[in-house]
């Protein structure tokens, strides 16, 4: 089954150039365009891809305000993938709060370009863990005591310890001998505990609460 791929971004010759990336690959699929962030509600029901490429600066609704008004408005909301000219951008890490999955340079080569999607459409590890451990770091304030208050087990802190890092699933279940059915139970639990869609806002959360400290 093929990965259906939205691809939003005000920039025509950008859309072109990622068209041709995602449409060279036989398991990726574009299934349609956007031009601007208002556009994208809409175009999600009535296409459902899996993953959204989503610039996260427009003129008129930008990525930060597509992303909330998407998962506001889905009920089943695709995985969105930022698309960013800096890595180390505001918008970029208010896009992540805001419920994308993951960010994506305008300059990656097409290999990872592609990667990023099979990764993010996947939702067993978190992208680039270094990048977003670099944005807590400059950006976030405080969080609160998210972690305190969801009452996590000590394993289940243990995984969340482990998804900042960017392990998957897999590499997870083999670090603390167990079976990847496990683990799977295990982020299923931080994820409803911490009232998050996915591990980025759940390692966003941790770094936030004071529970993993960014460094390096």
């Amino acid at each position: 089954m093929s990965i259906d791929v939205l691809i939003v971004d005000d920039d025509e010759l950008i859309r072109v150039g990622l068209r041709a990336i995602v449409d060279a690959q036989p398991d990726l699929r574009v299934v349609g365009e956007a031009a601007d962030g208002a556009e994208v509600p809409p175009l999600v029901a009535k296409l459902r891809p899996r993953v959204v490429l989503m610039d996260v600066r427009m003129p008129a609704i930008d990525g930060i305000q597509a992303t909330r008004r998407l998962l506001a408005t889905s009920a089943d909301p695709p995985r969105v993938l930022v698309v960013t000219t800096f890595a180390n951008d505001e918008y970029v890490y208010e896009a992540l709060r805001a419920g994308a999955s993951g960010f994506l340079l305008k300059r990656a080569r097409p290999a990872e370009v592609v990667e990023a999607i099979r990764v993010v459409a996947a939702g067993e590890s978190l992208l680039f863990p270094a990048a977003i451990r670099q944005l807590v770091g400059a950006y976030a304030g405080p969080g609160g005591d998210r972690l305190a208050s969801a009452r996590l087990t000590e394993r289940e802190g243990e995984v969340l310890r482990l998804m900042t890092t960017g392990l998957s699933n897999t590499e997870i279940a083999a670090q603390l001998v167990v079976g990847v059915e496990t683990v799977k139970t295990h982020v299923g639990n931080v994820l409803a505990k911490l009232g998050v869609r996915d591990r980025t806002q759940a390692v966003i959360a941790a770094y936030e609460s004071g529970f993993v400290v960014p460094t390096g």
